[in-house]
């Protein structure tokens, strides 16, 4: 980074951002002013003069930060925010905003869609210009291996998640399965939930130190910022994962601060990739009854570890089958690094005509764009040598770097069972395929992006091997004691930020999910990170998705007491000031005291 003294200022950011057209999808760093600089309006900017009261912590080092989401539809060009340096600053910190009537957000790498950091500027209940964003990355990034029986690793979360795998792959130890993106934080991960795509093959035996759930399964023991009523502060406490209050901090949504956790991990295991784009749509999605051996459940059957990439008007999916190889096979390419995916990292010069005609609404070229994608797909894993890899599990699983063009996305965790995994992604197929179908004879595309799948087990607390450990209650793939769901299948749909006629869509897709993957067979609840609550204008807007459809996804199935109103209030009680907090998540989860 630049020293702040050579940086651009906000009207030269945004002028330069205005411009860049087509590239402003690509990410951008976000611009920094320190407090008591000259910008180019010729405004001093001290923390007095910027309505930041004077007492803050010494040797904090307040700075401007321009806020930028993944998608770039959430955006705020001044927020104060602060790189801390120790724990004990951040908690310095939490008493000065408690204090203050300020909020603290942590802010990680922006890599997400919901606004659980920052809200959309245009919220008239806008809390952004009193709080201050906190960026772990640069100092609270460190991690410690215990290579004990059973391991584990110790890391502050402000460590991404390309850092923390690499240091365990050194020591001898890896996870089951993680998110695609590496430059996402620790703590940004398991704030909600994240995930991978992984359930047992057939005579799959799991391994201790593993799961098949999320990372946040993973925890044995988390550091958090805490109120303790005793001190009349807010104070770093450690919780065992047995503690009841850590059932609400496993997943929290941005409504806490955790700065340290210890996850079990396991030995890190030696992955194979195959890539197929062969395979038709129409075959891998076929409804149950006509399913064969190249259906989704079949291949799935035999690998355990899966993801589809459809784009809408092509023939076939961008098909991944991961598998446990400990020896490399005769065909396959040893990587020793991740990201072996170039060409779906950057836009060629052939799709840049097509890409900038969506940019401007002209939603007609959708399936030339979709098909030119889909076409550089299959050259482009064949030009790399990357149809088939193996390796170290984290050099084939991570595979999204900052530069992959920036969509918006839904996301949707379907519950279910193992046995009715072809049925769920057979009927999605069908209604999407078909929806899309009438789109386009009325002339609308809504969707120029893809609609990914992947599958992973239930969270399962027995994993992380804690005597007594507790379920994360606003875990997206808790499990339900009513129901003998197993198996989990992730969807998202995705398409270029204000593509006409998507909110609509996704408002529409989102009606017929809720109302079809219901009673005893399936059940749906919210991916955290992408879009939902859609009210035909917008995502995150509808009130009856907010404030009933989600809570009570949380409710069904769960003992009074261990739901989401029992995470509500022990979260409350862990920040009784609601420090934490900013005007979407009051809506979401409204005070309880």
């Amino acid at each position: 980074m630049l020293p702040p003294t050579a940086e651009p200022s906000r009207r030269a950011f945004l002028r330069t951002a205005a411009a860049s057209g087509v590239a402003a999808l690509a990410w951008e760093p976000a611009f920094r002013i320190a407090a008591g600089t000259v910008d180019a309006v010729g405004v001093h900017e001290t923390a007095d003069a910027a309505g930041l009261p004077p007492d803050v912590p010494p040797g904090l080092g307040l700075y401007r930060q321009a806020y930028r989401n993944w998608s770039g539809e959430i955006r705020a060009d001044d927020l104060w925010t602060c790189a801390p340096r120790t724990i004990a600053e951040v908690v310095a910190l939490a008493n000065w905003a408690c204090n203050n009537g300020w909020c603290l957000r942590a802010a990680g790498m922006r890599h997400g869609w919901a606004p659980l950091t920052v809200t959309p500027a245009d919220d008239p209940a806008n809390l952004d210009s009193r709080t201050v964003l906190l960026d772990f990355t640069t100092h609270l990034a460190r991690a410690m291996v215990d290579p004990g029986a059973p391991a584990s690793v110790t890391a502050q979360t402000g460590i991404t998640m390309d850092a923390l795998l690499a240091k365990l792959e050194l020591a001898g130890f890896g996870v089951t399965a993680c998110p695609a993106p590496g430059d996402v934080t620790l703590g940004g991960v398991l704030a909600i939930g994240g995930h991978g795509t992984a359930i047992p093959a057939d005579g799959e035996s799991p391994v201790a130190g593993h799961t098949y759930g999320s990372l946040s399964n993973l925890i044995i023991s988390l550091t958090a910022v805490v109120w303790d009523p005793a001190q009349q502060a807010y104070v770093a406490r450690t919780l065992q994962r047995s503690d009841p209050r850590a059932a609400a901090l496993l997943v929290h949504l941005g409504r806490a601060l955790i700065v340290a956790v210890t996850l079990r991990v396991g030995p890190v295991q030696r992955l194979r990739c195959v890539s197929r784009t062969d395979l038709a749509a129409d075959t891998l999605f076929a409804p149950p009854a006509t399913a064969g051996p190249d259906s989704f459940a079949a291949l799935l059957r035999g690998c355990g570890r899966i993801e589809t990439i459809w784009l809408p008007f092509t023939p076939a999916p961008w098909l991944k089958l991961w598998s446990l190889e400990p020896r490399r096979p005769a065909t396959s390419r040893e990587t020793d690094a991740p990201y072996n995916y170039p060409f779906a990292d950057a836009v060629p010069e052939e799709l840049s005509e097509l890409l900038r005609l969506l940019v401007e609404g002209e939603t007609w070229v959708t399936p030339l764009f979709t098909g030119a994608v889909y076409a550089g797909f299959v050259a482009g894993l064949h030009a790399t040598a990357s149809v088939d890899l193996w390796g170290w599990a984290k050099n084939t699983q991570l595979y999204v770097r900052p530069t992959t063009l920036r969509v918006t996305a839904n996301g949707y965790a379907v519950l279910t069972t193992r046995d009715r995994i072809q049925h769920v992604v057979s009927t999605f197929y069908a209604y999407l395929s078909t929806t899309l179908e009438q789109y386009r004879v009325e002339g609308r595309f809504p969707i120029n992006g893809p609609w990914e799948v992947r599958v992973t087990g239930l969270d399962d607390p027995a994993d992380c091997a804690v005597p007594g450990a507790r379920a994360a209650q606003l875990s997206a793939i808790r499990a339900r004691a009513d129901r003998a769901y197993d198996t989990v299948v992730w969807f998202d749909v995705l398409t270029l930020p204000g593509t006409p006629d998507s909110p609509r869509f996704y408002a529409q897709f989102e009606e017929w999910i809720l109302a079809t993957y219901q009673g005893p067979d399936e059940a749906v609840r919210p991916e955290w990170s992408k879009g939902w609550a859609y009210d035909g204008a917008s995502a995150w807007s509808d009130d009856r998705v907010l404030k009933s459809v989600v809570p009570d996804a949380y409710r069904d199935g769960q003992m009074l007491g261990d739901d989401w109103d029992a995470a509500l209030e022990t979260l409350d009680r862990l920040d009784p000031y609601r420090i934490y907090t900013n005007a979407f998540l009051d809506r979401l989860t409204p005070p309880t005291r």
